[in-house]
């Protein structure tokens, strides 16, 4: 390389690297070559009541203190901005707020932005140095937006009367709190979104959002964990792990939900496993498996394997409180609308709890008999081993390759919440409690050989190419 030729490179560097010092930090915010992709998903996504749950490190706070700015400034990159926001950010105690959510609100917040602060102690010219009681901030459309600080010792009363765009929680609050908050951005149809470590196990957030036990069309939520953050070096990573043991690494490291010896199916990741609903081939159609109850939920699935052995979860019957003839009905009318495969007869093969067999004093017939006389054949020889039929679904979800075998559909909404609510008890057992997903798929997955260890010969390129394009389509896929 000529000597000009390098001089030359030398002041591009330069400039660039002036260019950069002069932007403040949240204009460098995920606009490099590293990118949060979890921070932008949280950004990106519509819903207004969104959750980030993410261990220690994560990069959770930012993504929730980038959004409280985007929103009061009038640049937010993917929502439609507003003239004179008003929003809170909602810490666990007025110590918490100076030191975590305060602080970084600050340390976004470039000073040409701010019109004014109110402290409720200390000097507002050295705000990181006190309580900050509310900061306006200069609104790109000519008005003057408000963040106001409040914490969860303040009790509910502080909480009340104020009309709302937006609740930013940092970390988990009191239930009433919580609800309290909710009803203030109810007539500006504002936000509410949350960035918090589950280190209080499975609390009410645990049922209202990430199990989203309503169904809650509005509620979102996503996991973060170190691997996640590109800004966090490997060797930081490291002497994490090192200082803390496999309890606590399930909320610090990975931000879940945890309880006694933790969850029975860590692998399971819903941003993997959980895809959208696709046209089945009717050639990959195999049976439904049932775990069957009257006053307790009856569970069933609809189980489909394609030409490579994935197993596809594509339709769900779960309900409580039904006799056998509407079940019946109802597993009946779910296959005829999914075009599903019968005998010669109009006979729908399943799977069943070996436990159908057995009569009581209130039946002289079993609930397998019941079942088929009604036309769906059930076969209660099911492998009823707990812990072999556990490890033969972990085997499914993350094969030796670290390729996942197990798909479900994401209207399978009471299997999603059971895989994520499934504890060990201690021992070799799990919680038994809001298992009937999990007992039926068992039942189904130890019917199939255990995935290979290791892949299949990788066919020629052009070829590969041409099925992996066929199978992400198969699987509703985007961006092909």
């Amino acid at each position: 390389m000529q000597r000009e030729e390098i001089i030359r490179r030398i002041a591009e560097i330069d400039a660039e690297l002036k260019k950069r010092r002069q932007k403040s930090r949240i204009e460098l915010y995920n606009s490099g070559r590293k990118k949060h992709k979890k921070q932008l998903a949280f950004h990106k996504c519509k819903k207004r009541n969104r959750w980030v749950f993410g261990g220690n490190r994560s990069g959770k706070t930012e993504c929730g203190a980038v959004e409280c700015l985007w929103i009061l400034r009038g640049v937010h990159p993917y929502r439609k901005n507003r003239k004179d926001a008003f929003g809170w950010a909602v810490s666990l105690s007025q110590q918490v707020q100076r030191d975590v959510a305060q602080a970084k609100i600050l340390s976004y917040l470039p000073k040409s932005w701010i019109a004014d602060i109110t402290m409720l102690s200390g000097r507002k010219d050295n705000p990181s140095g006190g309580v900050i009681d509310q900061i306006k901030i200069k609104n790109v459309f000519g008005g003057v937006s408000t963040l106001g600080f409040k914490s969860c010792d303040q009790g509910r009363e502080k909480f009340q009367g104020s009309s709302l765009d937006f609740v930013w929680f940092d970390e988990e609050p009191p239930k009433d709190i919580y609800e309290e908050c909710v009803m203030r951005v109810m007539d500006r149809k504002g936000d509410v979104f949350g960035t918090m470590t589950p280190l209080k196990g499975r609390t009410f957030i645990y049922d209202e959002i990430y199990l989203n036990r309503r169904n809650n069309p509005e509620i979102w939520h996503e996991s973060v964990n170190w691997a996640d953050n590109p800004f966090l070096p490997k060797s930081e990573i490291k002497l994490l792990e090192t200082a803390l043991d496999s309890s606590a690494l399930d909320a610090r490291k990975f931000g879940r939900f945890s309880e006694g010896a933790g969850l029975v199916y860590p692998e399971f990741d819903e941003s993997v496993h959980v895809i959208e609903p696709f046209a089945v081939p009717k050639e990959w159609q195999e049976i439904i498996s049932i775990d069957p109850g009257l006053n307790n939920p009856l569970s069933a699935h609809w189980y489909c394997v394609d030409w490579d052995g994935n197993v596809y979860v594509t339709a769900e019957h779960y309900e409580a409180g039904r006799d056998i003839d509407y079940h019946a009905a109802a597993l009946r009318e779910i296959s005829r609308k999914l075009g599903w495969k019968t005998d010669g007869k109009g006979r729908i093969a399943a799977l069943i709890d070996s436990a159908a067999n057995q009569r009581t004093l209130a039946s002289v017939k079993s609930v397998s008999e019941l079942f088929y006389e009604r036309g769906i054949l059930v076969n209660p020889n099911v492998n009823k081993d707990v812990f072999s039929g556990i490890a033969r679904v972990k085997s499914f979800l993350k094969r030796g390759n670290g390729e996942p075998d197990l798909y479900i559909f994401s209207n399978c909404t009471h299997m999603i919440a059971e895989f994520k609510g499934y504890f060990w008890a201690g021992g070799d057992s799990p919680v038994k409690r809001d298992d009937h997903c999990m007992d039926e798929l068992r039942y189904f997955i130890m019917t199939r050989p255990k995935p290979a260890e290791k892949p299949a010969p990788a066919p020629p390129p052009v070829l590969a190419d041409k099925l992996r394009r066929i199978k992400r389509a198969y699987r509703g896929r985007k961006n092909l």
